[in-house]
């Protein structure tokens, strides 16, 4: 994961023509990483989850309730979705 100040160096170096391969070893990140931000697949000071979101299946549900109702309590909210699975 970069920090903000690498990303900014990591494109400051890019625009002045330093190779991926440079910006890597210059900031001591692989390649693959740097590309990566490069490219702004990744966002600085973000972690990807390498877990599944387990509320992921309920999200439509969840949504149209709080459009519903937005003063919905959390609690009513949480054992409606328990119940449906």
């Amino acid at each position: 994961m970069f920090s903000v100040g690498e990303d900014v160096e990591a494109f400051a170096l890019s625009k002045r023509g330093w190779s991926v391969s440079a910006i890597a070893r210059h900031l001591g990140r692989e390649r693959k990483t740097v590309r990566s931000y490069l490219a702004g697949e990744r966002s600085p000071g973000v972690r990807s989850s390498s877990v599944p979101d387990p509320l992921a299946p309920f999200r439509g549900y969840v949504s149209a309730r709080f459009v519903d109702d937005p003063h919905l309590w959390a609690t009513a909210l949480f054992d409606k979705v328990v119940a449906l699975g």
